[in-house]
């Protein structure tokens, strides 16, 4: 027994290593050939543990549960809740005989002695301890006690399994409590971090307006002076020479005077994604989302540059339904993948000067279950791997002055990973397309993403 007490407790939930030794102390001690372990199922039994039996035994369990006559040694167990003892199984009643004569047949195992024990939680039956002998030889009540004994262990076991199961099963959820807690900590220190960073960088920029717009002033008329000179200096009869060194660095000194307008586009773009109010968190349809985004920057982009064309394809998956985020700023990262898109797109249409090529971009939509992927493709210029790994550092872009600020794409990395907890990946081919894949998860993401 103390073998037994010792195996329940260093079996961490493990019922088949405790039957096994059970049953194998069982066939010792009381001198048997076979055992087993079935629990009570259904109004059946199940086979839990075979030891020493032949293997084809378990075959009468294949389909299921087993139900036993009412005549037979199990079926009394179930019936009356109390041990059975069959001295000779020949002795038996006809029904008996043959059930028995059935299971010799299947299984090849030869039994003239069986010993059935209930093992009960109360009143309630658990399961069966069976041991049988080849030979006709009666067990002894010390024998029969021994067996009890050994049931009221398996139902110790039993239980002991149960609860260890419930408590990792209650350790599981709290774990997972708090992988959730953490990841909605996670998410509410980013949102404040984005909020304090959009107050920081309006003062910033509110700080540099003023000064900037009066070097965009003098600029401008710099400009005008620099033209002025030149058809000054064209006047006075340059040599050729002396002309074409006169438009050179008039040439780069306007040139030069520009890069006031890509700092003063620097600093609006900063007030812009310094907004306060990024709105609440709520349900919204992302088939709408990505709908309007398309719209407003396809009609943006057409009352920025006329002349503009591009083909929009759409593929939204019915199913992507609702996501748990911030529909404004999600908005906002959409339109700026959206319009990186369609920079692509026409600007190889301009350097290839293929009046064939047909500039497109496509959406798709795609539900993943307890997640939605966003794809938006462009078939432009592509992006090279040297700039693939740099394409979210802030300030960092590969557009002409006045074009672009390097924003746009942090502040969408930022949005997408740190405020809702999803992920954005890359997959281009220089020349040929750029695709970024956006998943997003269905409600608070449990983990951050990467890109």
């Amino acid at each position: 027994m103390s073998d037994v007490l010792r195996v329940i407790s260093g079996s961490s939930g493990d019922l088949r290593s405790v039957f096994r030794v059970m049953l194998d102390k069982a066939l010792k001690i009381c001198e048997a050939s076979y055992g087993n372990m079935m629990l009570a199922t259904n109004g059946g039994l199940e086979l839990a543990e075979l030891y020493n039996s032949p293997p084809a035994f378990a075959d009468l369990f294949k389909n299921g549960p087993l139900t036993p006559p009412p005549a037979t040694a199990l079926g009394r167990v179930l019936a009356t809740k109390k041990a059975v003892h069959v001295p000779d199984l020949l002795a038996e009643g006809p029904a008996v005989q043959q059930t028995a004569l059935r299971i010799v047949t299947l299984t090849n195992m030869r039994a003239r002695t069986l010993l059935a024990v209930p093992t009960l939680k109360e009143s309630d039956l658990v399961g069966v301890i069976v041991i049988y002998r080849q030979d006709m030889r009666p067990f002894s009540e010390k024998q029969i006690e021994l067996v009890t004994n050994f049931a009221d262990q398996a139902v110790i076991a039993i239980e002991s399994a149960r609860l260890l199961n419930e408590l990792r099963m209650r350790t599981g959820q709290l774990s997972q409590s708090l992988e959730d807690l953490r990841a909605a900590q996670d998410r509410l220190v980013q949102t404040e971090k984005l909020a304090s960073l959009g107050q920081l960088t309006a003062g910033i920029a509110h700080e540099i307006k003023n000064p900037l717009n009066f070097v965009n002033n003098f600029s401008a008329l710099c400009v005008e002076l620099t033209d002025e000179l030149k058809e000054v200096l064209t006047q006075e009869g340059l040599t050729e020479k002396g002309r074409e060194e006169t438009n050179e660095l008039t040439g780069l000194l306007k040139d030069n005077l520009q890069h006031g307008n890509r700092a003063d586009s620097i600093v609006k773009n900063m007030l812009l994604h310094s907004r306060e109010g990024s709105g609440e968190r709520r349900s919204a349809e992302i088939n709408r989302l990505v709908e309007e985004s398309l719209s407003l920057a396809y009609h943006g982009a057409r009352a920025e540059k006329a002349g503009f064309s591009i083909t929009i394809r759409r593929d939204l998956d019915p199913e992507a339904g609702a996501l748990d985020l911030y529909p404004q700023e999600m908005t906002r990262a959409l339109l700026n993948l959206i319009s990186n898109g369609f920079y692509a797109a026409t600007k190889r249409k301009a350097e290839t000067g293929d009046v064939a090529f047909e500039p497109v971009l496509s959406a798709v939509t795609r539900h993943l279950g307890k997640a939605v992927e966003i794809r938006i493709r462009d078939n432009g210029i592509g992006i090279p791997p040297d700039v693939k790994g740099k394409m979210f550092d802030p300030f960092f872009t590969t557009k002409p002055a006045g074009e672009g600020t390097g924003l746009g794409l942090s502040m969408t990395h930022d949005i997408i990973v740190k405020q809702h907890g999803g992920r954005i990946d890359v997959d281009t081919e220089p020349g040929i397309f750029t695709e970024l894949i956006i998943t997003l998860p269905r409600h608070n993401g449990t983990t951050a993403g990467t890109s």
